[in-house]
């Protein structure tokens, strides 16, 4: 299966992401914030990243710019996830290199399919 890296602040929502991820045969990577998972990332490259866009610090915007300008992390699927529903908040995500956008609150199942299609069409 793959490796996801899971950069989400609030311990709740990244755990119980972990857990449906791990439950899937995934590998996965958490991160309480940006910084920490630019620092995952570099020291294994994940099969795809979920980010938060709303972290203290870094937000997961600047961690999906920071991913697409490093060569081993530039081809990697990005999914956002966030709270903010707003066609232009969508349309930042993408713009900054994102390949998926989740909107909380979201499901589990849901979640897990959406990392799978992102996956496929990776060819990972």
């Amino acid at each position: 299966m793959a490796i996801v890296l899971v950069a989400e602040d609030d311990s709740d929502i990244r755990d119980l992401i972990v857990f449906k991820l791990e439950q899937a045969g995934h590998t996965v990577l958490p991160a309480e914030n940006g910084q920490v998972a630019l620092r995952v990332a570099a020291g294994r490259t994940p099969d795809v990243a979920l980010l938060d866009v709303m972290m203290p610090g870094m937000s997961g915007l600047d961690v999906c710019r920071a991913l697409r300008e490093r060569p081993e992390t530039a081809r990697i699927p990005i999914i956002m996830l966030t709270a903010r529903a707003q066609e232009s908040d969508v349309q930042t995500g993408l713009q900054a290199g994102a390949d998926d956008y989740i909107v909380k609150p979201f499901s589990p199942r849901d979640l897990t399919q959406r990392v799978e299609t992102v996956l496929a069409r990776a060819g990972t």
